[in-house]
């Protein structure tokens, strides 16, 4: 059975407060729904200071989403480490984790933009040192044990459900973040189908004696969209699908690598380059994806139209897929 995740990032661009709330609250409900029919993970993300309102706060939408359901699992994919208090980070998701008894996947990355930074008043250029604190402080917090933090003798309560500790991944598409997984022992998420990469990680795993393994994009991940007739949803939500596109692309410089990379500045350019996909259910179910990645709510999307592109998922695709 492939692997199926529901994507929100909530942007809206142009939302009052009122539209913002509706879409928060449905989106909250569309996880419900697909906890209800067996999909497999929410997947969130954190971005600060987007005029189109893309969501700053995973957590707090994680913890929305655990509240309203039993099974599904919720990836952070990415916490952008730096931009946190450690030990606030660590305290959050010990809560988050004990919650959902154990469904809470973290992956830290150090983002790509320096605007958030700016925003928060943190140094851009010691981006790598501050992430090499947050993760170690957070290895040692959930251990409830007491440790040394600058300079001082801290412990952190309550330890999380999960033993040894929450599922904690680093994410990132530069050697630096892959030998920053293996030298801490911890999982490593490439930010695209980057053999490579995975290559250069194992190999320090050996050279630091450590133990990982590796989460990686399959090289073809296509952002979905299920409607019934794709020619007239393009015609009339292509430009959701472009604006986060453009969005994406904005923010994106030359050595950054990710599975949802577009260089299309055309709805036409867009449907024809293939990162985001607009299928009828027998055209998901037979386009073999290991992973497939439904965004319900893209760049804006209509509710209404996003909870018909959810109900055709659960309802036509996924009872067809292979076991």
């Amino acid at each position: 059975m492939p692997v199926s995740v529901v994507r929100f990032n909530l942007v809206e661009p142009g939302a009052d407060p009122a539209s913002l709330s509706a879409r928060y609250r449905a989106a909250v409900e569309m996880a419900a729904y697909a906890d209800e029919h067996g999909i497999t993970t929410v997947q969130t993300e954190e971005h600060h200071g987007v005029d189109n309102n893309w969501l700053p706060s995973p957590f707090a939408f994680a913890g929305a989403v655990f509240g309203a359901t039993r099974n599904i699992a919720v990836t952070v994919s990415a916490v952008i480490g730096p931009l946190h208090d450690p030990l606030r980070l660590a305290e959050d998701i010990a809560v988050l984790d004990l919650l959902s008894g154990g469904r809470l996947v973290t992956v830290a990355g150090i983002g790509y933009r320096p605007e958030e930074y700016a925003l928060f008043d943190v140094e851009w250029k010691r981006r790598g040192r501050l992430q090499d604190e947050v993760l170690e402080t957070l290895l040692k917090a959930w251990t409830g044990e007491e440790f040394e933090y600058r300079g001082r003798t801290v412990r952190v309560t309550p330890r999380p459900f999960t033993d040894p500790h929450p599922l904690l991944l680093v994410g990132g598409s530069s050697k630096a973040a892959a030998r920053r997984a293996a030298r801490l022992g911890l999982p490593f998420f490439p930010s695209a189908h980057l053999p490579e990469l995975e290559a250069f990680y194992k190999e320090r795993l050996t050279e630091y004696g450590t133990e990982g393994w590796t989460m990686m994009p399959t090289e073809q991940t296509p952002l979905l969209h299920i409607a019934e007739d794709p020619d007239r949803a393009w015609a009339q939500y292509g430009r959701h699908f472009l604006h986060e596109a453009r969005t994406y692309a904005s923010w994106q410089s030359g050595d950054i690598r990710s599975a949802v990379r577009s260089a299309a500045t055309t709805v036409e350019e867009l449907r024809a380059e293939g990162v985001y996909r607009i299928l009828t259910p027998q055209q998901c179910v037979s386009a073999g994806l290991d992973n497939l990645v439904l965004h319900p709510l893209a760049g804006g999307m209509p509710v209404a139209e996003g909870w018909r592109s959810l109900r055709l998922f659960g309802e036509a695709v996924l009872p067809a897929l292979p076991a």
